[in-house]
Order: structure tokens, then sequence, then C-alpha cells
């Protein structure tokens, strides 16, 4: 435990991140003489309860956010019995036959939509007043409805200070952004209301893939696909919403899509990714920052999802950055700039920013889907990688830190 606070460098970025700077606790008095052993197992014990004092700090920031959603929107969010947001008033069904669907509405639950995604089939059922998701999606349990879940919205893994101008578009690979919608996109489409919608966060995104003024991209040149998987609704960002998304990138034939987005686990998104991820279309998505004491991010934990971390201008593991099942890269994620308003850059800082710059990699060396040139194509991205932390594979930097040089400085 305590070598991974060293290799994080945890002290240095807490003092350079002022929210978080104060949670770093008084330096001890040291009596003299104080051996070196004894001194790094002090350090690392502040090390330690620094960290712990900090995961608990987002996890009340985690809460609070939600709570404040839906009291800002009580009709259109609220909380699923795992207390996160979601759909208010409405509970996602996997592949219900006409049997199961005459039961529910005999019960008193509406059909708002029945849906088909890559041949994942899934129904949307209006809860009936009065009955809270929690109690809606424990009846339907009950009564035999498989894959019953809340739609769950999912939260940017980034932050943007102001309102990002166009990235430049080239002719090269098409890369796919599912988030709000980016400025200047090639492909556009939207999957909420008011979509799409220009969006900072996914045009910071969009242009630390393709570049944007001085702005370096992962893939210069790259066209954009925008997914607006957010729009105006206070309740977009939600699973359905993202899984619909992913089927328009596979009829487009994108070949590599990145995700900037979190949110618990959910039966018919991670469907819908696997069928993506059959039709050779590779999924990399940001582990979020909630910290690496929060519950694992999706969809970077979905299985053959790239999951990616960020790392700061010394190669140290952001904070804040959350976790996922498994990780397969670091990316430059802080002290780095993305195209701002008027094509003024600003700074950025978050996993949203790292795994877009893992996408422009691999997109380099794969430009069109194909399942059977996949592997292939990350052995390369392996290659280009890297290593830092323990010899090989580690839970810290998965399989290396890719795309350093990718990172436009801040001064």
């Amino acid at each position: 435990m305590r070598r991974l606070w060293h290799s994080i460098g945890l002290v240095p970025l807490l003092a350079a991140t002022p929210a978080l700077a104060q949670l770093v606790p008084p330096v001890p008095h040291l009596p003299a003489p104080l051996s070196p052993d004894r001194l790094l197992s002090r350090v690392d014990d502040a090390l330690e309860s620094t960290t712990d004092r900090v995961a608990q700090r987002l996890e009340a920031i985690r809460r609070s956010t939600a709570a404040r959603l839906v009291r800002a929107y009580p009709d259109r969010i609220a909380l699923d019995p795992d207390g996160n947001p979601a759909r208010a008033g409405e509970v996602v069904v996997d592949d219900p036959d006409e049997a199961m669907l005459a039961t529910l509405q005999a019960r008193g639950y509406g059909v708002l939509t029945r849906e088909e995604v890559l041949g994942v089939r899934y129904a949307r059922l209006a809860v009936p007043h009065g009955r809270s998701l929690g109690q809606a999606i424990r009846e339907l349990r009950k009564l035999g409805a498989s894959g019953v879940t809340a739609d769950q919205l999912h939260a940017t893994s980034g932050s943007v200070p102001a309102k990002p101008a166009p990235a430049d578009m080239g002719g090269g690979t098409v890369v796919g952004v599912i988030d709000g919608g980016v400025a200047g996109a090639t492909l556009r489409a939207g999957f909420a209301s008011g979509a799409p919608r220009d969006s900072d966060h996914a045009t910071a995104v969009a242009s630390l893939i393709s570049g944007a003024g001085i702005v370096r991209g992962g893939l210069p040149g790259a066209r954009i696909a925008s997914a607006d998987v957010y729009g105006t609704d206070p309740a977009g960002g939600n699973a359905t919403a993202i899984a619909r998304a992913i089927g328009w990138m596979v009829e487009h034939r994108v070949s590599v899509v990145t995700i900037s987005l979190t949110g618990p686990a959910n039966p018919v998104l991670g469907k819908v990714i696997a069928a993506a991820q059959a039709r050779g279309t590779a999924i990399v998505a940001a582990v979020g920052n909630n910290g690496p004491a929060a519950p694992p991010a999706y969809p970077a934990s979905y299985p053959g999802v790239l999951a990616v971390t960020g790392v700061d201008a010394r190669a140290r593991v952001l904070i804040e950055a959350g976790r996922a099942s498994h990780l397969d890269y670091a990316a430059p994620g802080a002290d780095m700039l993305a195209m701002g308003a008027s094509g003024r850059t600003m700074r950025v800082r978050g996993t949203s920013f790292a795994a877009p710059l893992v996408a422009a990699t691999l997109a380099r060396f794969y430009p069109a889907a194909s399942a059977g040139q996949l592997q292939a194509a990350i052995a390369k991205v392996n290659a280009v990688a890297r290593d830092a932390g323990a010899r090989g594979p580690d839970p810290v930097f998965g399989r290396g830190i890719v795309c350093e040089a990718c990172r436009t400085p801040a001064q």
C-alpha cells in the first residue's frame, strides 16, 4: 500500500490543487534524532491518512451532487436503490415478451418505448404514480422480469472553465465522441431532448483528438463523429441514450469511440457495448474522478472496454482518478491545455481528457472497424505505451502511459 502512494506522488499533487490542498495534514514535529526508516514511515502514514480524507470528501461531493440534482429536478431525476441519479418514474426491462408486458401493464406500468439496438431488445416503462424506483424495481423482479434497472445518469469526468471553440477537423480517420455535442463535428446526432447542442466538455475532448489551434491532438486531422446524449435534458446522459448512441456509431462504421462519462453498471448498456465490440467497434472510457475508493466506474468497467486513468505532467496519477474493474492505460489528464472560447486556450483536468488521447492513439492503428484486426492494433498501442510503476501491467498505470508527447503544457 505504501509503495502505491509513493508512485503517484500524492503530496505535490495536492499542493497544486487548491481545493484538495486544504486536506493536506500539517507537517508533524519530528524529534531528533529520527532515522530515515522512521521518517518514511511517518510520511507514509500522513499520505495514507490524507488519501482516506480525500476519498471521503469525493464521495461526499458525489452524494451531495446527486441530492442537489433530485431537488432541482424532482420530476425528472430520482435516486435508484443504490443512490445513483436516474430518470425519474422510468425503469428499463431487458427484452420482455408479450405475456410479461401484459402482466406489467395490468399492474399499472405503461410502455414508453420498445427499442432494439444492435440486436439488444429492451423496454422503457413508466412507473405507476406513488411508487419509487426502488419499489418498482423490486416489484418487477418478483414478477419475473429480467434485467430490471433504473435508467441511470452518467456524469462527465472532467471540467472546462470556458466555452471551447471548434476543433480542427481534417479528412482523416473518424473518431467517435459520446458526450455532449462537439462544435464543428463531421457527423452529428442527438439522443436527448434539445440535442445535438454544442458542449464545452465534449468539444474540449474532441480538441485533444484532432487538435485545435496550438492544442496538440493525438491524431491531427481526425474527423469527429459526435453523439450528444445530453442536449438540454437535465436527465440526459442516461444509459439507454448512451446505448442508442453506440448503435449509431456502429451504423456509421466508426472504429474507435471514446466516452468520458461514468455511472453504475447497467445490463442493457453492457449488452449493447458487447454487441458493438463483436462488430469491431472499440470503446475507450475514462475511469472517472470519484477517487480510488469509489465503486468501479462504467462503462470503463465493462469487459473489453479500454479503461483509462489520467496522469499529471510528472507522470503522477491524479489523486481524484477513479477506478474500474480493470485498467488498460494512463494518459495525460492535467497540467495541459485544450481549446477555449474564441480560439483561446484553457487548462483542463480530469480523466475525461486522458481517454481521448488513448482513443486517438488506437485510431491511428485502427482506422476501420474490423473485429479481426483490433487485437493487433491494441498490441501496437501497447508497444508505444511507456511502462511506468511496477514492471509490466499494473493496477496504477495499466499497460503504460500513452501519448505523453500529446500534452500541450499549461504555462
